[in-house]
């Protein structure tokens, strides 16, 4: 009888933790939200952020005590959560002037990309909650994340390690090399790079090529292609529009501002696109990285955090402008890899994503060269 209450009681604990720290995540967005409301910020974007910051908190306090169905709290945690994200993320993209001096360091810490990062953990809580995860699944969910996220991150190193490899020998037996040559180069280096760390990973994990997912199209296959790049530049198009009438401002890829100074680059990355950019980050990112997530996560969790990873990692190709303007620019990078990653959950395939994503680089590529010729 002791042992069986005892074991009543662990339970209890274990499944008020997950709520109680959503509620923890809930009152960091409270504070950093309404720091600067009482330092007289006339943002109606962080006043309403703070009040769903307060629903926030309540929910998940709601959920942990059971004063409230632990699936109606985590949902209105969550939608709360989201709510707190786009407002904050909004209110950065606008330069709200919100930060605080950290002690013994002469630089600031911005309140509002606080709440705007504490809101996505949060987001991650309410999801926990309601699918009754404990501590044990969140903490094998979070190190499986944090090993794929440091993979994801490889891709960004590896390509320039192949890149290097490849123009130490090219340089010593033609010299210095033209922009052209260079950027050449870097995409042969990006192919050797990211196939070297995707066979490491395959090796180190007991794996073989047969986990790569390469086969022939077939007809729905085809037909997937052709929706999903109606569905990005639909979106793209959107998105646009979006912005636009918010006053939202994003940043320039890296390769813009390159091109703006040598156009002819951009003739290299038309096909580059279609044969190295595609295939390599969808080898990389959805066959391994989303596929992975599937043996800890549902398939559209997977997608979702494979989605999150895919747009971290391109913070520095964006960093041309303000954090605001960035974290506006990874937004988009997050819906076109939701739509990749769903291509490639629905088929299986690494060719569809591969072609949507290859097709939709060389078209903006191509866009970019004729704006510059004309």
């Amino acid at each position: 009888m002791n042992q069986a209450t005892g074991a009543d009681e662990a339970a209890a604990v274990t499944s008020a933790a997950v709520p109680g720290l959503g509620a923890v995540f809930a009152a960091v967005m409270l504070v950093a939200t309404l720091l600067p409301v009482t330092r007289g910020i006339e943002s109606p974007a962080i006043w309403v952020a703070a009040a769903f910051a307060v629903v926030t908190a309540v929910a998940f306090l709601a959920s942990r005590r059971g004063s409230l169905d632990r699936q109606l709290a985590a949902v209105v945690a969550g939608a709360s959560s989201i709510a707190v994200v786009l407002l904050s993320g909004y209110a950065l993209n606008q330069g709200i002037p919100v930060s605080i001096e950290v002690p013994g360091v002469r630089s600031s810490f911005s309140l509002v990309f606080a709440a705007f990062v504490t809101g996505g953990l949060a987001v991650s809580m309410a999801v926990a909650d309601y699918f009754g995860i404990g501590l044990a699944g969140l903490k094998e969910r979070t190190q499986r994340t944090t090993i794929l996220s440091a993979l994801g991150f490889g891709g960004l190193l590896a390509p320039q390690v192949g890149a290097l490899v490849i123009a130490l020998p090219v340089m010593a037996a033609v010299g210095e090399l033209s922009r052209i040559q260079s950027v050449v180069v870097s995409q042969l280096g990006m192919a050797l790079g990211t196939g070297v760390l995707v066979w490491w990973y395959l090796s180190v994990t007991g794996r073989d090529l047969s986990y790569i997912d390469l086969r022939r199209p077939t007809g729905r296959d085809l037909l997937l292609i052709v929706g999903g790049v109606l569905t990005i530049f639909g979106a793209l198009g959107a998105i646009t529009l979006l912005f636009q009438a918010t006053g939202v401002e994003s940043s320039d890829h890296g390769t813009t501002q390159q091109a703006a100074e040598n156009p002819e680059i951009l003739l290299v990355l038309v096909p580059a696109s279609i044969l190295v950019i595609g295939p390599f980050e969808e080898l990389l990112y959805r066959n391994i990285v989303q596929k992975s997530l599937y043996e800890s996560f549902s398939r559209v969790g997977a997608i979702l955090i494979g989605g999150v990873i895919f747009a971290i990692i391109h913070t520095q190709a964006y960093w041309t402008a303000g954090p605001g303007q960035v974290v506006a620019s990874l937004a988009v990078i997050f819906g076109l890899a939701l739509v990749l990653g769903t291509l490639y959950e629905r088929t299986e395939n690494l060719l569809v994503p591969a072609l949507v994503h290859g097709v939709y680089n060389a078209v903006l590529f191509a866009n970019l060269y004729f704006s510059y010729s004309v």
